[in-house]
């Protein structure tokens, strides 16, 4: 489907309003030339009675039958038809000049709407007394029909221009409009232009303000792009080696199970090839791990949550692991923070530092989540081990990895909300790991039952 253009939609909204505000004018116009026909009609009408009682030269003496008006006397479209009737004060009609019917007799003045003829019809009438003693009454009478047409012919010769001028505005508007929208077409062109991959930022010489925030907004966007690129490359290229490492020695080791091997030889190499196995398990789940943030990060929308019952419900499902491996879990702190983010990616940075307490701590020992609001931090803590003595996972033997693979993870989710992820003191036998936000949440006492 064809997307529609900014020009096109201004343009529609533009003569949407002209034609709206030119249909007012003309409506205005109409009944303004129509209420001004009918009052210059009206005027005529006076104007004759008064010019014809004022001549002393007919006294109307005799009674003259009607006398309908000459069509060659009628030379200019807007000469009215008008007709005169003339009576002495018995009410005998003295003249009847025009074509209107007789109208009755009666001793009123001024205007009035008739209905004469056979059919009826409407005429406008306007009457007067000669003088004060009514000898003679005089009425000027002219059809409505032909009032109304002088009125719509007025109306319509007052609202034709506008409909003339109506296109030409439409085309000087589009023509403004699109000289106008030059300017955002060249910022368009040269978005599309960008090299993102290069890092070439968006020229800044766009002269409107109402681009600067957008040119700025896109050229902060590069800068974050390139930096998490960057980060990208280099967490790629230490997965990548620390991925090499296990798969050559699992290689190695299951070649020398095809060789003749003493029981202790191929145990020492079963077990390697177990702990290789392990190493390249993490190795693989922390890349899809980063694989969901960037993810998250470039096309989901952050929401504003709490982190509290987030974290009690990871330490829930961490209940029987910790149980096996002969820990306690402990939640405390605020009762509610409120971050702005990606739930899913800070539930797993989450687990990344209680799996990584887990292979530390030594048994027995708690494995605390801490939650300040205030400072609007989240923190796990542990007992570390620090004599480097392995620890036991289902009655196996497995040397730590140490990597340190976890926390980038945790680091690359800590800069996506914003927040700094550090390792803090907490004293000689504490290992204290804190995911600091960018704000504070609500505080208040928190009960673990």
């Amino acid at each position: 489907m064809k997307r529609r253009t900014l020009l096109g939609h201004l343009l529609a909204w533009v003569l949407g309003a002209l034609a709206l505000v030119w249909v007012g004018f003309v409506a205005i116009g109409l009944s303004t030339g129509v209420h001004e026909a009918d009052e210059l009609t009206d005027g005529h009408l006076a104007s004759t009675a008064s010019l014809l009682l004022s001549q002393r030269t007919n006294e109307f003496v005799g009674t003259r039958d009607a006398t309908p008006p000459t069509p060659d006397l009628k030379r200019h479209d807007y000469q009215q038809s008008m007709s005169v009737v003339v009576w002495d004060g018995s009410g005998r009609m003295l003249s009847r000049t025009g074509d209107a019917p007789e109208p009755p007799f009666d001793t009123c003045e001024g205007f009035a709407t008739l209905e004469l003829g056979r059919p009826a019809q409407a005429w406008r009438t306007f009457a007067r007394w000669d003088s004060p003693h009514h000898g003679r009454r005089l009425m000027v009478l002219l059809s409505i029909d032909e009032r109304d047409d002088l009125a719509w012919d007025i109306a319509g010769q007052v609202a034709e221009p506008g409909l003339w001028l109506l296109p030409v505005v439409a085309i000087a508007l589009g023509l403004a409009i699109r000289r106008g929208l030059r300017p955002l077409g060249r910022l368009s062109s040269d978005v599309a232009a960008l090299n993102i991959q290069a890092g070439e930022p968006l020229q800044t010489d766009h002269r409107h303000e109402e681009f600067r925030a957008v040119v700025e907004s896109i050229n902060a966007l590069i800068v974050r792009y390139q930096a998490a690129m960057g980060r990208e490359r280099q967490l790629a290229g230490e997965l990548a080696h620390e991925l090499r490492t296990p798969l050559a020695s699992l290689a190695l080791h299951a070649q020398s199970l095809l060789g003749t091997l003493s029981d202790d030889e191929r145990q020492q190499a079963l077990a390697r090839i177990a702990n290789d196995s392990l190493r390249a398990g993490e190795v693989l789940q922390h890349l899809l791990t980063l694989a969901r943030a960037s993810h998250a990060e470039l096309n989901d929308a952050a929401i504003l949550f709490d982190v509290v019952p987030m974290a009690a419900r990871v330490l829930a499902e961490y209940a029987q692991p910790a149980l096996d491996s002969q820990h306690e879990l402990a939640l405390g702190g605020a009762s509610r923070l409120m971050v702005t983010g990606h739930e899913l990616l800070l539930e797993l940075a989450l687990r990344n530092l209680i799996e990584n307490a887990l292979s530390h701590a030594l048994p027995g020992t708690v494995v605390e989540v801490m939650i300040d609001a205030d400072e609007a931090w989240l923190q796990v803590t542990n007992v570390h081990d620090a004599d480097g003595a392995a620890t036991t996972r289902n009655g196996m033997a497995v040397s730590r990895l140490g990597l340190g693979l976890g926390h980038r993870v945790v680091e690359k989710v800590a800069a996506i909300h914003g927040a700094l992820f550090a390792e803090v003191s907490c004293g000689d036998t504490l290992r204290c790991y804190r995911i600091t936000f960018g704000q504070t949440g609500t505080a208040g006492p928190l009960t673990i039952g």
